[in-house]
């Protein structure tokens, strides 16, 4: 089974494709180009230097937020029109998932992504295991201050039920999560962060974390088109494909043309 991943909820645009033994392709491209010009133009080189063509392909993973609000609309319907065209299987990969594999194994992981206006994009995620990635909270947008204030306290609004990233599965969650929750406190562990916020705050976080802050390597905070194919792969194994015409964008909060609109109308819905 193939699966193509695309993301451009980013800075970045990237593609790949893999199946259950190998990244088959990938290819990752950060320009001063729009992703309208790039994005399809990437698609196709790459899967023709791979000798492949979409008839080649399970299915089509994509990011669905949070992000770019112009990069993900840009990325879903690329995606989705493929998998109208084609009709090969569909799947939204929420952005913070994707990125939170790229430290599988990690322990505590938080991933930011630059959401402007002061905020970050983040949830929290516990990796136990190189092959297992789970989600504590939803995911948010809020000031570096509020999520150092979250983490030190640990007071971070979770989940009432923690959900499987990685892999998938069709057992009771709430279980297998009473099994570590109670060992794996946040503001008792040290917390490992990455996304393209991190060059932008880490000096706050690390003067309100102190010792309790680690951050990946460079080029751990991109995210990977490898690793949205991965979990669409994943999804794709557990009969868990999406409907194209029903997934939406997560954006999180409004943006910034609503709340103009919002204010012109008086707070109208």
């Amino acid at each position: 089974m193939r699966v193509l991943g695309i993301d451009s909820a980013t800075l970045v645009a990237g593609m790949a494709i893999v199946d259950e033994q190998r990244v088959v392709v990938e290819g990752f491209l950060q320009t001063r180009r729009t992703h309208s010009e790039r994005l399809l133009p990437l698609i196709d080189w790459w899967m023709r230097e791979a000798e492949l063509s979409l008839a080649d392909i399970d299915g089509i993973a994509v990011t669905n937020g949070p992000g770019s609000f112009t990069g993900l609309r840009i990325g879903m319907a690329t995606a989705k029109g493929l998998a109208q065209a084609t009709g090969k299987a569909f799947i939204g990969i929420p952005t913070l998932d994707a990125l939170a594999l790229n430290l599988a194994g990690s322990g505590v992981i938080c991933p930011i992504l630059n959401a402007r206006k002061g905020e970050v994009y983040t949830a929290l995620y516990i990796s136990p295991a190189v092959d297992r990635v789970i989600r504590l909270s939803n995911y948010l947008a809020v000031t570096p201050a509020s999520l150092i204030d979250w983490l030190k306290t640990g007071t971070w609004p979770l989940l009432e039920s923690s959900l499987e990233v990685y892999p998938r599965t069709d057992e009771s969650i709430g279980q297998r999560i009473n099994q570590w929750w109670p060992t794996a406190k946040p503001a008792d562990q040290p917390i490992t962060f990455l996304g393209d916020a991190v060059p932008i705050y880490w000096e706050e976080i690390q003067q309100g974390l102190g010792k309790q802050a680690n951050r990946a390597l460079p080029g751990q905070n991109w995210l990977r088109a490898a690793q949205v194919a991965l979990l669409g792969l994943n999804a794709l194994q557990h009969g868990q494909a999406d409907d194209y015409r029903l997934v939406r964008p997560i954006y999180v909060r409004a943006s910034e043309a609503e709340l103009k609109l919002k204010g012109r109308c008086g707070g109208c819905n």
